[in-house]
């Protein structure tokens, strides 16, 4: 074994170990830009007898109402989370979610029950989840089916 081979031998663990680190920073710094996904309904959205997921690829959010508390579980942890209530002159009525258990799970009191008492009755949601810089977005209706 000639010198320029037992050089490369020893040098060898600390190029892998460099180019590891190097590639995991350039990969976390990646994925904290700022982008914007659009979330859509998976089939009939109905929060108040808990039937509505929004979905973007393998991204899912769950809301469902529970006796005045509006609550959101994803399938990955959440930075933030917000719920606007928009009434018929489109004006938004913003609700901060707080986290319940763990970033899977968040939720606040809302007037969203009494918005859509009735069967058939529908309301205009928006919904703006953070996670890393990405944010996952979507307007839809909730329309209750009894």
């Amino acid at each position: 074994m000639n010198r320029h081979t037992k050089l490369a031998l020893l040098v060898m663990p600390f190029l892998a170990v460099g180019g590891y680190i190097a590639s995991d920073i350039y990969l976390e710094h990646d994925a904290d830009k700022d982008r914007i996904y659009q979330l859509s309904t998976f089939g009939h959205c109905d929060i108040i007898n808990q039937k509505c997921i929004l979905e973007s690829g393998e991204f899912q959010l769950n809301i469902s109402d529970e006796m005045g508390t509006t609550i959101v579980n994803s399938t990955f942890p959440l930075d933030s989370a917000t719920l606007f209530l928009v009434d018929s002159s489109n004006e938004a009525t913003a609700y901060p979610l707080g986290m319940s258990d763990s970033p899977y799970y968040w939720q606040s009191e809302t007037q969203l029950r009494s918005f859509i008492p009735n069967q058939g009755d529908s309301y205009k949601l928006r919904v703006i989840a953070n996670i890393k810089g990405g944010k996952y977005i979507s307007e839809f209706y909730s329309q209750t089916v009894r």
